[in-house]
């Protein structure tokens, strides 16, 4: 008996927690390219440069310091582009530059500081621990998060 509703309580608890799941509104597109950190304008984008990011989009790669480098054909950049960053713990974090809230692909947020932010909403995502999470109240979820793995001088980014 004790079997059944341990059983019962633990399936009530997974239908439950469903509906609070957080599915994030950016569309899934696919994602993929890697940076050797220690060639040509990507020197500067190691983990100990806390704050720095660089971008993925259409036109290529851009970094924090304005050095733009052209995209090859197999680099995959998401729905909107790729914002990477490097946040206080020194780790590389990428994300979608789609604002959750507004769902503009048109429209990427950009970096101010420590913070992504939507130009159409106003939206402040905070980058500085890696979450990108909203902060002044208006969206509901974090910038998609998008899988970093950084080993031998080289960052890989993918979905």
């Amino acid at each position: 008996m004790r079997r059944l509703i341990t059983l019962i309580f633990i399936a009530f608890a997974l239908v439950a927690c469903e509906e609070d799941t957080m599915h994030n509104p950016v569309p899934k597109y696919p994602i993929g390219f890697r940076i050797n950190t220690n060639t040509g304008m990507y020197v500067h984008f190691k983990p100990e440069n806390v704050g720095t990011w660089l971008i993925l989009n259409k036109e290529g790669f851009t970094l924090s310091n304005g050095q733009h480098l052209p995209a090859t054909p197999s680099d995959a950049y998401g729905y909107s582009g790729v914002l990477v960053y490097i946040n206080n713990n020194a780790e590389y974090c990428a994300f979608d530059l789609c604002c959750p809230h507004c769902l503009l692909r048109d429209k990427p947020v950009y970096v101010d500081g420590f913070f992504a932010v939507c130009p159409t909403c106003g939206e402040h995502y905070d980058l500085s621990f890696g979450y990108a999470i909203p902060t002044k109240g208006i969206a509901k979820y974090p910038l998609l998060r998008y899988q970093t793995t950084y080993a031998n001088d080289v960052l890989t980014v993918r979905n």
